[in-house]
């Protein structure tokens, strides 16, 4: 086959046909910067990707979160890729046409298509390159900066937080290699839990879909936060309207969060909204299908799996957190309210030689 040129970086094109910017700080400069920003930002349905955020320190979360986000989608794109080539036994020209075909549809993005791109790419032998890459991946720190914003918010951004954790894990790669020759593995093999590859596939790209969801509602649920934090107001419908061009997260999907929450400017979770709240209905199936074949297989799938867990977590009444406060009050009398009276705090003496002393309730 035929050498072909690397790809061209996302940055160079920004260079050249303009980049998304998530300006903030002083309201006042703003009328005077607008007309350079905009001129000079990536254009999506003739709109600028480039809006004014809001005061102080804004414009940075805003751009922190979308990195966050970018580090959830790399993750779950990788976890995708896995499943092809170890559940389904693609080959490197056969994933690149499929990921060129969910680039048709409601996956369509900057990222899957650079994907079927690397993945058909072919080194000066001829060969795909993809392989022979050490599966040690690097970070600069946005990913992880969300996560520590998420915890001191207490903000669930547990996709996230896989994805910078499995980049973590891919680190310890010659760990990795010998625990491989030590530990056992499933011994089941995917003809037995894929009955058919084609079904499998369209799976795949339906809990890719429903964990992207997951991702993002996740990242506005902190972005919301922080605007509370900061009396920032951030217009959610904007940012996600900055975010369909000149940067790594464009996609098609963005358009509709914008949508979303220009419809409902109080929505408090994009999971509430119709049109994504029918998108998970159709896809949950697959997504379970594929959640469980992969752990059957031994293939991970941490955002994948993370991203079906926070969804059933969310969508649950109750949860068993009660026994969780039950046991702090036990080894800690940190007390726990009841159903019946919110806001009250009370203490047991689980052991009748406790007496009645508590701790002081508080938030960490």
């Amino acid at each position: 086959m035929q050498y072909r040129k690397p790809l061209i970086f996302s940055v160079e094109i920004s260079a050249r046909y303009g980049p998304s910017l998530m300006p903030g700080g002083d309201p006042a400069a703003w009328p005077h910067l607008k007309n350079i920003f905009q001129s000079i930002a990536a254009k999506a349905d003739g709109e600028p990707c480039c809006e004014w955020v809001g005061n102080a320190g804004s414009g940075h979360f805003v751009k922190m979160v979308h990195n966050g986000i970018e580090y959830g989608d790399m993750q779950l794109i990788a976890e995708a890729y896995h499943l092809l080539y170890k559940a389904v036994g693609l080959n490197h020209d056969q994933m690149a046409e499929v990921l060129q075909d969910w680039n048709k549809g409601e996956l369509d993005s900057f990222l899957i298509e650079i994907t079927a791109n690397i993945l058909k790419y072919r080194d000066e032998n001829g060969e795909p390159i993809v392989p022979k890459i050490r599966d040690a991946a690097g970070q600069k720190g946005t990913g992880k900066w969300t996560c520590f914003a998420a915890l001191d918010y207490g903000i669930p951004v547990t996709l996230i937080g896989e994805a910078v954790f499995a980049r973590c894990l891919s680190a310890l790669k010659d760990e990795r290699v010998r625990a491989a020759k030590q530990l056992p593995r499933p011994t089941v093999s995917s003809d037995v839990v894929i009955q058919d590859k084609r079904e499998f596939i369209k799976q795949i790209s339906k809990a890719l879909y429903a964990s992207k969801i997951v991702s993002y509602a996740q990242g506005f649920m902190l972005l919301a936060e922080a605007s509370k934090q900061f009396n920032w107001d951030l217009n959610f419908g904007a940012i996600a309207l900055m975010w369909r061009g000149g940067c790594i997260i464009r996609s098609r999907f963005l358009g509709d969060i914008k949508r979303a929450f220009d419809s409902n400017k109080q929505l408090s979770n994009l999971l509430l909204d119709t049109f994504f709240t029918n998108a998970i209905a159709e896809a949950q199936d697959s997504w379970r299908v594929v959640v469980s074949s992969a752990v059957r297989l031994g293939i991970p799938v941490p955002a994948l799996s993370s991203a079906l867990a926070f969804y059933d977590g969310y969508s649950s009444e109750v949860v068993p957190a009660n026994l969780l406060q039950a046991q702090r009050d036990y080894f800690g009398a940190h007390t726990y309210e009841l159903l019946e009276k919110p806001g009250t705090w009370v203490h047991t003496n689980w052991t009748g030689h406790g007496g009645r002393v508590t701790s002081n309730t508080y938030n960490a």
